[in-house]
């Protein structure tokens, strides 16, 4: 018996990449399946319904069960669709893996808002696309123990802040947050919401330069390390219904290594009794934050960037 048997899941992206490694896994573990793909470029031109068909009758032809959709997911009646083929298709609907994306880089001085919109719209509305009707249907089924799962995915480029991505990092950085509200408002439903960061290889890294990488390797993309394979357990885990415990959180998955990272929060305060004048709250500031400031890793890139200064 496989760990996902008689669960239903929609996976956008579902046709390249770690969405198809997602897709794949999911099946093996006996999982149905609705797949999404638009099948464009990296940065969201074109189209071709063929990734999408090409996933789920490989899944079909080895005895699972798949049907693909080629609608464009940051289209809201994408979401609303693939809700229902699921439902009609299989009965209901357990899971939401959101993991289509696109990438547009550029330095912000040089980022043409028709790019920057572009990122916003396929992750931040290709997100909501899925998870609003998906939401609806298990408020629908008032099972506070339905074991119902949004796994959305955002990334280190966000996290830490890639410097050649400040529309991708800002979309990533909005799932995240998108991701704790889910969690708290939908818990009462029996869903629960977590982000996947992860480290691979796919189309879309093959078109950033290595110098703005976050966790590659030196070894290529050819390292197995960076399969996109690798995600797909730590994807599994999160849509079994032994995840109950683990909701509102970002977890980081890249070679054989998983992470859990910390949700944010205050780490240094200052209360005054009085409102505060400039001089005092810049020198309280100073002496107390600073130094705590300081001693953190504000970005991957800090060394990188040090060390290019320095040159």
């Amino acid at each position: 018996m496989g760990v996902l048997d008689g669960r239903v899941a929609i996976i956008t992206g579902g046709g390249n990449g770690i969405g198809a490694a997602i897709s794949r896994y999911f099946s093996r573990e006996g999982a149905s399946l609705v797949i999404n793909d638009l099948g464009t470029r990296p940065d969201g031109t074109g189209g071709d319904e063929g990734p999408a068909h090409r996933v789920a009758d490989e899944i079909t032809s080895g005895g699972g069960q798949a049907v693909a959709d080629g609608g464009d997911i940051a289209d809201a009646a994408t979401g609303e669709r693939l809700v229902k083929t699921a439902v009609d298709t299989y009965g209901k609907l357990d899971i939401v893996v959101n993991v289509a994306g696109i990438l547009r880089d550029r330095m912000i001085f040089n980022l043409d808002e028709k790019d920057w919109d572009a990122v916003i719209r396929v992750h931040l509305r290709g997100h909501y696309s899925t998870v609003r009707p998906a939401s609806a249907y298990w408020r629908e089924q008032r099972n506070p123990d339905g074991h119902y799962r949004v796994i959305n995915f955002t990334s280190a480029s966000g996290l830490h802040g890639s410097p050649g991505q400040p529309n991708y990092a800002a979309a990533k950085m909005g799932i995240v947050g998108l991701t704790y509200s889910l969690a708290q408002g939908l818990a009462r439903y029996g869903v629960t919401a977590n982000a996947i960061a992860p480290g691979a290889a796919t189309r879309l890294t093959a078109t950033v330069p290595d110098s703005q990488r976050i966790g590659s390797t030196d070894n290529g993309d050819d390292d197995p390390q960076r399969s996109p394979n690798n995600i797909a357990p730590l994807a599994a885990y999160l849509a079994s219904e032994r995840s109950d415990w683990l909701s509102s959180r970002v977890l980081s998955a890249s070679g054989y290594h998983v992470g859990l990272y910390n949700n944010p929060e205050e780490i240094a305060a200052l209360d005054g009794t009085e409102p505060w004048s400039f001089d005092n709250l810049a020198s309280s500031i100073e002496s107390e934050f600073q130094p705590k400031a300081d001693g953190l890793p504000y970005s991957m890139f800090a060394s990188q960037v040090a060390h290019a200064a320095a040159k």
